[in-house]
C-alpha cells in the first residue's frame, strides 16, 4: 500500500505543510508514503496548453499510482486555494477511482464546508472516492512550529488510519487485481 500526501500550499511558512508533513511520517510509520511539496515543483497556470510538462506528467504518474491521496491546503476566501485547484486541472484523470483525503488550514472556524465543493468535484467529475473524514485546523491548532492541539494531531491519525483502511478494504494495493495500472481504462 502506498500512500500519496500532497502539500499544495506555496506559502513559505504554510500551517497545511506542516499538516502533511504530519500525515506522511505517521503514513510512513505504517509503511510506503511519499511526500510531494508544490513548493518544489511549480506548476504554471492551467491554461489548457500545459499538459506537457514533466512535472504535470511526474504528478499525473505519482497520483494513479498510489492507493491513495492525501490532499493538504490551505483555505483562502472561503475555499480551497488556487493552487490545489490548478493541481487538479492539470493532472484531472490521474484522479479517476482514486481514494482522496484532505487536511486544510484555515484563518477561523467559519470555513470548515470549504472541502465540500472541492471533494464535490473530485467525486463527480472523477469518481474519487472521497474519505468521509477530514481534518480541518484553524491557527490556534497548528503553527509553522508545529501542531499544537491534542484533538487535530488526533484527528491526523484517525485520516490516516481511515485513508489506508478504506484504500485496503477497496483493494486499492499496487499488483493486486482490483488496483487501476497507471493509465489503464476505467469502466
Amino acid at each position: 500500500m502506498s500512500l500519496l500526501v500532497i502539500s499544495t500550499s506555496l506559502k513559505p511558512a504554510s500551517r497545511s505543510r506542516v499538516l502533511a508533513l504530519e500525515a506522511h511520517r505517521l503514513a510512513s510509520a505504517a509503511g510506503p508514503a511519499t511526500l510531494v511539496d508544490l513548493r518544489d515543483l511549480p506548476l504554471p497556470l492551467c491554461d489548457g496548453a500545459t499538459f506537457g510538462i514533466p512535472a504535470v506528467a511526474a504528478l499525473s504518474a505519482a497520483i494513479r499510482s498510489a492507493s491513495a491521496v492525501l490532499l493538504a491546503a490551505p483555505v483562502y476566501n472561503y475555499d480551497l486555494s488556487a493552487a490545489a485547484k490548478n493541481l487538479i486541472e492539470h493532472t484531472g484523470k490521474a484522479w479517476e477511482d482514486q481514494v482522496v483525503g484532505f487536511l486544510v488550514a484555515a484563518g477561523a472556524p467559519r470555513s470548515y464546508m470549504s472541502v465540500q465543493t472541492f471533494a464535490g468535484s473530485l467525486a463527480l467529475d472523477f469518481r474519487s472516492l472521497v474519505v468521509p473524514r477530514f481534518v480541518y485546523a484553524v491557527r490556534e491548532d497548528v503553527d509553522a512550529t508545529g501542531i499544537l492541539s491534542q484533538d487535530i494531531a488526533a484527528r491526523v491519525d484517525d485520516l490516516v488510519r481511515a485513508t489506508r483502511s478504506l484504500a485496503l478494504a477497496l483493494g486499492r494495493i499496487p499488483g493486486t487485481a482490483h488496483h487501476r495500472a497507471a493509465g489503464a481504462p476505467t469502466a
